[in-house]
């Protein structure tokens, strides 16, 4: 969804994006309801090929990274994305100490295996995508035009919390320790 959408926008044109006839492979955005676990992802996709697994470690009003951890063939690396993008958190440098903050508690939770994926990217056919659209704590499924280039395209998920319209969590709040 882009910034400042409404919600409710956002899943009719999701909903929408699945609609056709064709089979050719498409890519797609899958949304959940809540966080799962990375070692819950290999059974939400049913079947279908993870791409990409979207990591975010919700915190009560602090804005916290979402991390996109693009995953090669096979359920093994979907279900260490949490891993990959506590690596990614730790490789970067911060511009002051409640960046800092904020990163080491998303770098320890998502090490810790926490259910903090918001989203995945899929490929499948539009009745596969369709019938994972129905699949229990899946919220929405986009589909993208099956001319669409991996490598091409940016994805944002509609986060669980989002209920409203798309902005960014408050910053405000304190960062935990752990």
């Amino acid at each position: 969804p882009a910034p400042g959408e409404q919600v409710e926008h956002y899943l009719v044109d999701a909903k929408a994006s699945l609609d056709g006839a064709d089979t050719d492979q498409h890519w797609a955005l899958v949304s959940f309801t809540e966080y799962i676990a990375p070692q819950q992802l290999p059974a939400t996709a049913d079947g279908l090929r993870i791409s990409g697994v979207i990591q975010h470690v919700p915190v009560d009003r602090v804005q916290t990274p979402v991390i996109t951890v693009a995953t090669p063939g096979g359920d093994e690396p979907a279900v260490k994305s949490g891993e990959a993008a506590a690596g990614l958190v730790a490789a970067q440098q911060f511009r002051d100490e409640r960046s800092a903050a904020i990163a080491h508690v998303t770098e320890s939770r998502l090490r810790a295996g926490c259910a903090c994926t918001a989203g995945l990217v899929v490929r499948g056919t539009l009745p596969q995508l369709r019938d994972l659209a129905t699949q229990p704590g899946v919220r929405a499924v986009q589909a993208l035009p099956a001319d669409a280039v991996a490598g091409r395209f940016a994805v944002s998920p509609l986060l669980p919390g989002s209920s409203d319209t798309v902005t960014p969590s408050p910053d405000d709040g304190p960062v935990p320790t752990e």
